[in-house]
């Protein structure tokens, strides 16, 4: 019976064997645009080379098992030790250590290092998410560690390795070391200042034995951590490594993991500290000063994170579409169903070109584009992070019933979709820090101006989004309650420049026309009929072009 009815058509191949960096032309043209020209063979090379390694069916079957073989807490040994020791699936480690390998850490001191290193980041997520948190830790712990020189010469060289080596060992008798990082409590959350882990000064300068606790402290089983405790004077930031430098278990107790809604892969922790020996870095009283750049880099690795979720969301949206058929006829090329993949691929499009931008201003260093940064950072990290979940979502109903299904990796995509929007500040903690920014760092406003203002008159519905904007800036009254709106309306206005400076006619008339022209719907596929969508479409499929 079975051999006869049992027919399998109309199904869609699977997403693999492909080039993930290759074929995303928003990206491939955002590399080639940053990328210093004598450097660019190589940097398309070895991200190439990422690409097609993510693209593999050898690692996507990784990235499947590390998610739904999530790590296990081992408290104890069999003889009743504390051990705390985290156990990951093998498949975890050979993500981690092809990341690692692939320089996902290395980013410092490197020629066009944070370009590179952010598209590579945004390509090898692709395959599997959860790795990516003790990977953006790593590669961001490295500025707070050089307010203090000896403690980055000891470790900067260790986590720029492209070395991975599982674990628990003294950090000098590694060829390659991880960082992690422990702020929040239970009673504070993002509001670090009310922390009550206790820091005391030991006899040996810059030495402190911590006792407190940690809500949340991801990647358990790093090498050291970077947190906040009170010390005499005040909040300080501080490097906790896991094991002292005799070969003892520094006081480390796990007392449990957080059962999450996605990022399955990665062990998040609630840690107890009890007498934990720890290095002060930076000055007593100037934590959260000292790890503020941390912070940043973290938030832009939420922003790169979120633009790769999408990418991934659309290209598997896009692929199915094109081999599916309905109704007579392959579904990408129904009228609707081409406007929904549209609308999705201008934003997975403005994602990308704004994440690289911000990379390419890491590595460029001025005064200016720090000032740019330090408002341009908080509100692509407010807006991206933001329209993560919705396109995810929504490409996920392309695939209709087979979408909703784990097999199709979809449910995995979408569970993932909202952890940028909370890491390292939700919603509302960026947008009070674009205020803050706008208030405090005249610089900063500035900079962003300049940045925008290099697109006017090339449109204009962008040209009157800018005035829009410059109208609601003048306008003080209520300020904080609109923060949002402001944060939104500004990373609108800095995607559809860059869009309108870089991206195809099509591309760039599509977003003007939708998302700061008015001319669009509150759902995905609501695209003015009147626009070249096909090429839009076919511009993100991914495929060789």
């Amino acid at each position: 019976m079975a051999a006869t009815t049992h027919i399998v058509s109309n199904q869609v191949p699977p997403l693999t064997g492909y080039d993930v960096f290759g074929t995303d032309r928003a990206l491939t043209e955002a590399v080639q645009r940053h990328t210093p020209p004598e450097l660019l063979a190589e940097v398309r090379g070895e991200l190439g080379e990422l690409g097609r390694a993510a693209g593999s069916a050898q690692v996507q079957e990784w990235g499947a098992q590390a998610n739904a073989n999530p790590p296990v807490l081992r408290s104890h040994d069999r003889y009743g030790h504390r051990i705390d020791e985290v156990e990951f699936h093998p498949a975890w480690h050979r993500l981690l250590g092809h990341a690692v390998g692939a320089g996902l850490t290395g980013a410092w001191g490197r020629p066009a290092g944070h370009l590179r290193r952010a598209a590579g980041f945004l390509v090898w997520t692709q395959a599997e998410a959860g790795h990516g948190c003790p990977l953006s830790m790593t590669h961001a712990s490295v500025p707070a560690l050089r307010t203090d020189p000896e403690l980055a010469a000891e470790w900067e060289p260790l986590l720029t390795s492209a070395v991975y080596e599982q674990g628990l060992r003294p950090a000098a008798r590694k060829a390659g070391a991880l960082l992690g990082m422990g702020m929040t409590e239970k009673q504070g959350g993002t509001d670090v200042r009310a922390n009550t882990t206790r820091a005391e000064p030991l006899a040996a300068a810059g030495e402190y034995l911590l006792t407190g606790h940690k809500w949340f402290c991801s990647a358990p089983m790093s090498d050291g951590f970077l947190v906040l405790a009170q010390a005499p004077g005040g909040l300080t930031c501080f490097l906790l490594p896991r094991v002292l430098p005799d070969g003892t278990r520094n006081p480390f107790a796990i007392q449990r993991l957080k059962d999450k809604l996605g990022n399955r892969s990665n062990a998040s922790a609630e840690v107890e500290f009890d007498g934990s020996w720890a290095r002060r870095v930076g000055e007593e009283g100037r934590g959260v000063r000292t790890i503020i750049g941390m912070v940043a880099a973290t938030r832009l690795d939420c922003v790169v994170g979120s633009a790769a979720l999408m990418r991934q969301a659309v290209a598997q949206a896009i692929h199915h579409c094109t081999y599916r058929s309905a109704f007579g006829g392959v579904l990408v090329e129904k009228p609707l169903m081409r406007n929904v993949l549209a609308d999705l691929a201008l934003e997975s499009e403005a994602a990308t070109v704004l994440a690289m931008r911000l990379a390419a201003a890491y590595d460029d260093g001025s005064e200016s584009e720090r000032a740019f940064l330090r408002i341009a950072v908080p509100a692509a990290k407010y807006w991206v992070t933001k329209r993560c979940t919705p396109v995810v979502g929504e490409a996920l109903e392309c695939l209709g019933g087979n979408g909703y299904v784990e097999e199709s990796g979809m449910p995995r995509l979408l569970r993932e979709a909202p952890l940028n929007s909370i890491w390292e500040g939700a919603g509302n903690v960026q947008a009070l820090d674009v205020l803050r920014a706008l208030q405090r760092e005249p610089m900063a406003l500035n900079a962003f101006l300049q940045e925008v203002g290099r697109a006017r008159g090339a449109d204009h519905r962008l040209d009157r989004a800018i005035r829009d904007m410059l109208t609601e800036l003048a306008d003080l009254d209520g300020i904080e309650a609109r923060a949002r709106r402001l944060a939104e309306r500004m990373a609108l206005v800095l995607q559809g420049s860059l869009l309108v400076r870089w991206a195809p006619p099509e591309v760039a008339d599509a977003f003007c026309a939708s998302r700061l022209g008015g001319d669009r719907g509150a759902a995905f596929g609501t695209l003015p009929h009147t626009l070249d969508l096909a090429s839009v479409v076919e511009r993100a499929r991914p495929v060789a072009h």
